[in-house]
């Protein structure tokens, strides 16, 4: 029988061909599966200069019709930032005091689209923010219009800043660190580092049960969940195992110590949600009792053709500055 199939279907000597090939994906992005190195290079270096050019202030629409600006008033809702973060560092004050603060990169955080209160909640304004570049390569071509209308690349992260209707800003307008500025108090907002599923110690902080008198193979167990006889039901929201963290967290309230205007970072007090190099949200504190710092706040965004060049670290009034001098001689 083998003999006869062999004999009329020659291919079925060797299996290999019946198999195909195998392709095995070793980049992200297909643009380059076809070129030679030397072109990788160039389309590279093409790209890169292709971004510079769109991110440059010259290319800026501000400056060509510019949208009708409003002064700060009380009760004005800014527009936030995206930012990277980068890790945590301590500080010192004046008086000796150390703390530990997140460092926080704006990295190409242009605003993409203005939405009026009609097409977004019928109730307030809001600006749609892209924060650090990417590869067009992944984007839907409905995102890709938006970055065109707005004359920047694509970005990494894209998200809505509701705002008040005094602190609109023109789409394709560059947004840096000095947006804040020491001692105002920022919420943050990012997605929390995946844990998996946890028990009850881990994910609620249980106590557990004894490590002894009797207690067999149940030491890190919830023990019982109490529904009884008459609810006989577990109430929802019970305390269980369950997956724990990748959820988006805010910590409100965080001081501002320091803001570098030359790499555009940011030195917020304590620490934030999500891992080293995630991207986040930064916007002014809905606190009430820390919004007295946003008295003369820039407003609606920090414009450098206006303000000039700033210094390039701004600190707090009560931080240490390493490279001044701490001691004296008379």
């Amino acid at each position: 029988m083998d003999g006869a199939l062999a004999g009329a279907r020659p291919g079925l000597e060797d299996p290999v061909p019946l198999l195909g090939c195998v392709r095995t994906v070793k980049t992200t992005t297909w643009f380059e599966e076809h070129l030679t190195e030397d072109n990788q290079k160039y389309m590279r270096r093409l790209l890169g200069e292709e971004f510079r050019t769109q991110t440059a202030e010259k290319l800026n629409p501000l400056k060509d019709e510019p949208w009708p600006r409003h002064g700060w008033t009380e009760g004005s809702r800014r527009v936030g930032l995206v930012a990277v973060k980068l890790g945590m560092a301590p500080i010192w004050t004046k008086t000796g005091e150390r703390h530990p603060v997140t460092l926080l990169q704006v990295q190409d955080c242009h605003v993409l689209k203005y939405l009026p209160k009609e097409e977004f909640d019928g109730r307030t304004a809001a600006l749609v923010v892209g924060g650090k570049n990417a590869s067009p390569f992944h984007k839907a071509e409905e995102e890709m219009e938006m970055f065109r209308n707005a004359g920047v690349p694509p970005k990494q992260k894209v998200t809505i800043f509701k705002v008040s209707d005094n602190a609109i800003i023109k789409p394709g307008t560059p947004l840096y660190a000095a947006h804040f500025r020491p001692g105002q108090y920022v919420d943050i907002t990012a997605k929390s580092i995946g844990k998996g599923f946890q028990g009850v110690m881990k994910r609620w902080g249980f106590k557990g049960q004894p490590a002894t008198h009797g207690q067999t193979k149940t030491h890190r167990r919830p023990g019982a969940s109490g529904p009884g006889g008459d609810p006989a039901k577990v109430f929802k929201g019970k305390k269980m195992p369950g997956r724990m963290g990748n959820t988006y967290i805010t910590a409100h309230g965080l001081k501002i110590w320091r803001v570098n205007t030359k790499y555009n970072v940011l030195y917020v007090h304590g620490t934030v949600p999500g891992h080293r190099n995630c991207l986040l949200k930064v916007r002014d504190t809905a606190l009430p009792t820390r919004q007295s710092s946003l008295l003369n706040p820039p407003f609606p965004t920090y414009f450098t053709e206006e303000e000039g060049d700033l210094d390039e670290d701004l600190y707090d009034d009560n931080l240490f500055v390493h490279t001044e001098p701490s001691l004296t001689l008379t």
